[in-house]
């Protein structure tokens, strides 16, 4: 496969790019991939197209996609919080394409988003503190564990946390 191309998406992309994110983490799909919830949320969808369609029009955000010229493979979500701060979310890669490199990637391209789009020094993300490989994954990036835990936005029973990593960027 040619090497994709990493750009920001547009509100075209998203009825492409929303399947991809909901088979990454949620559902059966999900499981031919490493980085899903599957197991931890059942019921709920990941995101919706309302939900993009914000990201794509918020000038503080940006959502980067892989497209391989023949079809979306993935996304990332990059977000100025301000004062030199961004945040990364919504990275996933289509379950059947993981563990390529493609991840990895994404990953650089929110930072040198970050950077170069909102001037951020730091990064940030969120990643459910029982998904261990994941955060080993962050942590072989340079990222490290800030010590701060969230609540999961969605309230669950019993209750998921979020691990707060953060890199200098």
């Amino acid at each position: 496969m040619p090497e994709p191309t990493i750009r920001p998406a547009t509100r075209d992309d998203l009825p492409a790019i929303h399947p991809i994110i909901e088979r990454a983490y949620r559902g059966e799909t999900a499981r031919a991939g490493w980085t899903h919830e599957a197991d931890l949320i059942i019921d709920s969808p990941r995101t919706d197209i309302a939900t993009l369609a914000a990201i794509v029009d918020d000038p503080a955000q940006r959502l980067l996609i892989a497209d391989s010229g023949a079809g979306l493979l993935g996304c990332v979500q990059v977000t100025s919080k301000g004062d030199g701060l961004a945040y990364l979310g919504l990275l996933c890669v289509d379950p059947t394409l993981q563990s390529a490199g493609l991840g990895k990637q994404l990953v650089t391209a929110a930072e040198d988003c970050a950077r170069e789009a909102f001037g951020a020094s730091v990064m940030e993300m969120t990643v459910i503190d029982k998904r261990a490989e994941l955060i080993a994954f962050y942590e072989r990036r340079g990222y490290r564990n800030s010590g701060e835990k969230r609540d999961f936005p969605v309230p669950l029973d019993p209750p998921l946390f979020m691990v707060v990593l953060v890199k200098d960027l």
